[in-house]
């Protein structure tokens, strides 16, 4: 059996041989590399998500929005209304990064579409952290807007408004890596739906309301939430003397439960992949 034609084979891949040939088959092209390979997926999905998630990421808004327009009657300020804006705030980020992303995972499994990743020469991880990424950055204009218009609405200062730029990124992270082990792990896509929406409404109650409200046993649950870490840095922020400290201690909690999160979503990624 004679050899496939270079000219018709992708640039940088290598001629497909006969078996017979005594060597076995060289492969098509080089495996990506993982930088190069995340970024690629990155632009796709921040592409897809542009067209796609525009009108959701609109409700995302107002629905944080609204929640502080109805607690606003209920908390005057102080430590409550801090909670309840940082809350409503990293909220945006749940319904995009682990409920979205759950959903997505869980319909690209149902569907076949982790196959077609899987024929890519592209590591297991940048297919992951590169959807991760995209959908955490595609939150980045609801939490801003949601964030000024809370602090308005509560007369909270804007000057420290700079943390966002630390508490989106972790906080999307380690949401967006939940969300996608959640679709992932889920064995039908109704399930995985059903997670995502769960952990957004965990996001809600835990994150939105004072934690000096809560139950001991549902404070307990509250310190297992991912995105608790990125709420409570961001509150810390609004007081006229922050413990920065402490803040940079939630953010490195929240970071390292994000490394993690998207390391069990690699790993889903790689399971499901090979089923």
């Amino acid at each position: 059996m004679s050899t496939v034609p270079a000219e018709v084979l992708p640039t940088g891949a290598l001629p497909l041989r006969s078996q017979d040939a005594g060597d076995g088959a060289a492969p098509l092209a080089p495996r990506a590399r993982l930088l190069p390979a995340m970024a690629a997926v990155y632009r796709a999905q921040l592409s897809r998500a542009r067209v796609a998630r525009i009108p959701l990421l609109f409700v995302a808004t107002f629905q944080s929005i609204g929640i502080m327009v109805l607690m606003r009657g209920v908390v005057d300020g102080g430590s409550e209304a801090r909670a309840v804006v940082a809350g409503s705030t990293v909220l945006v980020v749940a319904f995009v990064a682990l409920n979205l992303l759950a959903q997505y995972f869980g319909q690209l499994r149902a569907s076949g579409g982790l196959d077609h990743y899987a024929t890519l020469p592209v590591p297991p991880a940048a297919v992951v952290l590169g959807a991760a990424g995209a959908y955490a950055s595609f939150t980045v204009p609801g939490t801003v807007f949601t964030a000024v218009a809370g602090s308005l609405l509560f007369g909270l200062p804007l000057g420290q408004l700079w943390i966002l730029g630390a508490v989106v990124p972790l906080a999307g992270a380690a949401l967006a890596g939940l969300g996608a082990a959640l679709g992932l792990l889920a064995p039908r896509q109704e399930l995985a739906t059903l997670l995502g929406q769960l952990g957004m409404s965990a996001a809600l109650l835990l994150g939105v309301l004072p934690a000096e409200r809560l139950p001991e046993p549902i404070g307990w649950a509250r310190d297992l939430l991912p995105s608790t870490y990125g709420v409570e840095a961001l509150a810390r922020t609004f007081d006229p003397h922050p413990d920065w400290a402490a803040v940079a201690l939630d953010l490195a909690v929240c970071g390292a439960v994000g490394v993690v999160s998207l390391a069990v979503a690699t790993w889903a990624y790689r399971r499901a992949a090979v089923r």
